[in-house]
């Protein structure tokens, strides 16, 4: 029997507290099939890290501690991406029978979920072709430009996501931005005055009107229903839940020698 639940969280929450949640899920998927779907904010604009990136040429960590912007360390691969004024999914499964064995097939039914979600929505997303060697070669952030199969509106990405496998199931989450700030973005990620075009939309641009949170998630949701033929139960995560989350947090994603590793900064 397939059980997936459901995780809204009520406010926006710190960024390294985001990261220890999505990997208590994953670190708590079971033998059976079972699937965990969680939707979060941020509390500061904060800058995650792909796993391999050096945090020195990725983010201008400098400008990141004058402006207060939060940096963090996912356990996902990608690119840099600077969560501000968005929503945020993760997705943690063992269920073998529902999702592919593999990366890229499960990358493709997550995203068939979240393009039914968008078009709730009203709008008509594709998924994107191959990306240019230069992007994925270089440090350039996540939105600069839109990787295989990701997704996109009127040619501009409108969601970046990140998958790390292991042996009991994968976890994958990704960034669908509500409004955006190209300049900080530029900022955060080195780009500066670079003339580089950053390729994505958010869902206020791309329906031309402010676009809420609860909204945008309720059709998400939806989204995923229909697309998998399920109806997820909540989940409020228990005191113990909140305890093992709070040691996460403490011993990798808040310190430091984490977050900036292979950095000299």
């Amino acid at each position: 029997m397939t059980t997936w639940r459901l995780l809204i969280e009520p406010g926006p929450l710190p960024g390294a507290w985001n990261m220890a949640v999505d990997e208590f899920l994953f670190r708590s998927l079971a033998d059976r099939p079972l699937t965990y779907l969680r939707f979060y904010q941020w509390a500061r604009p904060t800058a995650s890290l792909g796993f391999t990136q050096d945090a020195a040429r990725a983010a201008d960590l400098e400008f990141c501690r004058r402006n207060g912007i939060d940096v963090v360390r996912r356990i996902t691969g990608g690119k840099l991406v600077l969560h501000h004024l968005e929503i945020t999914y993760s997705i943690a499964s063992s269920d073998a029978a529902t999702f592919s064995p593999t990366l890229a097939g499960s990358y493709k039914l997550i995203s068939r979920a979240l393009m039914r979600g968008l078009e709730l929505m009203g709008l008509s997303p594709t998924a994107a072709e191959k990306a240019p060697p230069f992007y994925a070669k270089g440090n350039l952030p996540c939105f600069s430009h839109p990787a295989q199969d990701e997704i996109e509106v009127g040619g501009k990405k409108i969601v970046g996501s990140a998958q790390k496998r292991a042996r009991q199931g994968f976890l994958q989450h990704g960034s669908i931005p509500l409004a955006h700030d190209e300049r900080l973005l530029k900022s955060v990620s080195l780009l500066g005055e670079n003339p580089t075009e950053i390729r994505m939309t958010s869902l206020s641009e791309a329906l031309g009107r402010p676009v809420d949170f609860a909204w945008a998630v309720e059709r998400l949701v939806a989204g995923f229903r229909e697309f998998f033929r399920v109806e997820p139960d909540p989940l409020a995560l228990t005191a113990a839940d909140e305890d093992a989350i709070r040691e996460i947090e403490r011993t990798k994603y808040g310190r430091e020698s984490w977050t900036l590793r292979g950095s000299a900064c």
